[in-house]
């Protein structure tokens, strides 16, 4: 039987593909760096050059200004308007007051003197007014000193540069003056330098002194406060 052409094709080209591997394997067999040079040499036959385009050039410095330049003119400022509230002007409601009269009542208008029991000069009112025949109040009155003095000079201590050091100084005692007449508390109320002076004084005050006490309105003794100056001659 008779082989079909494609067939015989087939084989042709397999035995052909089979003595090209046998070359190629016996040349990197015996010949490593032919297929490298080989490669090279071809490649050496075509140059190509490549060129970077230029870079752009930088942009221009700005102009310096001259110098005191005066910059730009800001927002012109526009005030807001102002409205000031109305004000509120109170109106008396009260009526007023009547004229005098030139008639011979004294019950209204602003005579200098009447019966009744406003601020006259005089009447007959029951106010304080200057007189009348009210019953106004007038019997308060302050303590007042009426006997014994603090006048020995031996009664003191010697203070420290002797008895003339103190000589023109005084010292002022608070005395609490009892309904009795008699100074039942002292204190110093402005010291004369000197303390045991002073302590001294306040003794002697509760001791000798005696006053008419104080009254209230009604006239009765009360209690007070009596502010003694004691002066130092000695």
């Amino acid at each position: 039987m008779a082989t079909p052409r494609r067939t015989r094709l087939g084989v042709l080209a397999l035995v052909a593909l089979l003595h090209v591997a046998a070359i190629l394997g016996l040349i990197r067999a015996f010949a490593p760096d032919f297929t490298a040079q080989a490669v090279d040499k071809v490649l050496s036959t075509f140059t190509v050059t490549i060129t970077a385009p230029p870079p752009p050039p930088p942009p221009p410095a700005p102009e310096p200004k001259a110098a005191g330049a005066e910059g730009a003119a800001g927002k012109k400022a526009v005030p807001s308007a102002a409205k000031a509230p109305q004000p509120k002007i109170p109106i008396a409601k009260a009526p007023a007051p009547k004229a005098s009269s030139t008639g011979s009542a004294v019950t209204s208008g602003a005579t200098s003197q009447g019966n009744g029991t406003g601020a006259g000069a005089s009447g007959e009112g029951t106010g304080a007014g200057g007189s009348g025949s009210g019953q106004g109040s007038g019997g308060a009155s302050k303590a007042v000193h009426i006997s014994g003095q603090i006048n020995n000079a031996r009664d003191f201590p010697v203070p420290e540069g002797g008895r003339e050091a103190r000589i023109g100084k005084s010292v002022i005692l608070a005395l609490t003056v009892a309904p009795s007449g008699r100074a039942t508390a002292c204190r110093v109320y402005r010291s004369s330098g000197f303390p045991e002076t002073d302590a001294k004084a306040c003794t002697l005050a509760m001791q000798r002194l005696r006053f008419k006490p104080a009254t209230n309105a009604a006239g009765d003794p009360v209690t007070s406060t009596f502010y003694w100056q004691q002066k130092f001659f000695f």
